[in-house]
């Protein structure tokens, strides 16, 4: 069907304009709408669905405007509402409410203050073996973050493996001052 042969139907009989096009298109558009919401909607879902698309599609044609295809139009309506009713079936599966007697067996899998700690203090520590300097920095970060052996760490930055051990040993003295100074060392 196309814009035009709607555009008289609907003046001659909306309601025989809108069987036509629905009986013409609802496989179409049920086809879409089953396609985006199998196995996270129930069949009553997947049908409102339809219907929603075809009050929106007897809309805007009802406004007069018959430009373009009509089946692209549908596909288009069809795959938006049924993306639309995913993400509200999404929505209400996910929500609990706080009086309800789940949600008092909820409890996150993570400590929320612990875990924002823990990247607080990575972050500082980053920052002061970062200032120093290199190669201390690439040495400490190389021994500490990665477990490379002095031998790979002096292969790396071109220096004796003895040279490595001394830098790093003062690097480690340098960077626990910086971190008592912080006040991040425990007595």
């Amino acid at each position: 069907m196309t814009g035009s042969e709607y555009s008289s139907m609907l003046s001659a009989s909306p309601e025989m304009a809108h069987k036509a096009l629905f009986d013409e298109y609802f496989g179409y558009a049920y086809t879409i709408v089953h396609n985006r919401l199998r196995g996270s909607a129930s069949a009553e879902d997947i049908e409102e669905c339809v219907s929603d698309v075809f009050a929106d599609v007897f809309l805007k044609y009802e406004r007069g405007d018959f430009s373009g295809d009509m089946k692209g139009y549908i596909g288009t309506v069809a795959k938006r509402r049924a993306v639309d009713r995913y993400r509200q079936l999404k929505r209400q599966a996910a929500s609990v409410s706080l009086e309800d007697d789940a949600a008092a067996g909820l409890r996150a899998a993570t400590d929320i203050t612990r875990e924002s700690e823990k990247r607080e203090l990575s972050r500082i520590l980053l920052d002061r073996i970062l200032s120093l300097g290199e190669p201390d920095s690439t040495i400490i970060m190389q021994k500490y973050y990665y477990n490379k052996n002095s031998r790979q760490i002096g292969t790396l930055i071109g220096m004796k493996a003895s040279a490595v051990r001394m830098r790093c040993s003062r690097a480690a003295e340098k960077l626990k001052t910086m971190l008592a100074a912080d006040g991040l060392l425990g007595e």
